[in-house]
């Protein structure tokens, strides 16, 4: 087995120092669904959300949020993105959700692609749940990073 990285010598946690790492092109792409009712799918699709129009608010909060990811998740570093995009796809029961982050740098985007789409399914259950209390979000995973020293890496379809 490897060496954990964000372990020191005496089992601490610790951010990795990625220092002397080069900078490389980096991109990740993280995907995720909530499935509901049909009535809260109706209400999304056609703009009649009793908290207003549910995707583009889905959106911005996919994208601040993976601005965010290292004051959200303990031993990331922060990092200045150059891209983050979330997009949408209606699906029979479900919106699925696909965000994509990039940027020219020392360490990977992975949890910047996972933290977009998880908090901008998170903000549509939040927008229709007044319709529909038992929606579920699930499926959340990473499809897919370049850039590196691991290199590329694709989920199998």
């Amino acid at each position: 087995m490897t060496k954990l990285t964000h372990l020191d010598d005496h089992g601490h946690a610790r951010m990795v120092n990625i220092g002397d790492k080069p900078e490389t092109a980096r991109t990740a792409v993280a995907t995720g669904r909530i499935t509901m009712s049909p009535e809260a799918l109706v209400a999304i699709t056609d703009n009649i959300a009793p908290k207003g129009d549910v995707l583009p608010a889905a959106r911005i909060a996919g994208i601040m949020a993976a601005k965010k990811t290292a004051d959200l998740i303990p031993l990331c570093h922060p990092l200045t993105l150059n891209s983050v995009t979330v997009d949408f796809s209606i699906e029979d029961d479900a919106v699925r959700v696909t965000a994509t982050a990039s940027l020219n740098g020392k360490t990977g985007v992975e949890m910047e692609a996972l933290t977009a789409t998880s908090v901008s399914l998170l903000t549509i259950y939040d927008m229709v749940k007044a319709l529909d209390k038992s929606m579920t979000i699930e499926g959340i995973s990473l499809l897919s990073k370049t850039g590196g020293k691991s290199g590329d890496w694709h989920a199998h379809a």
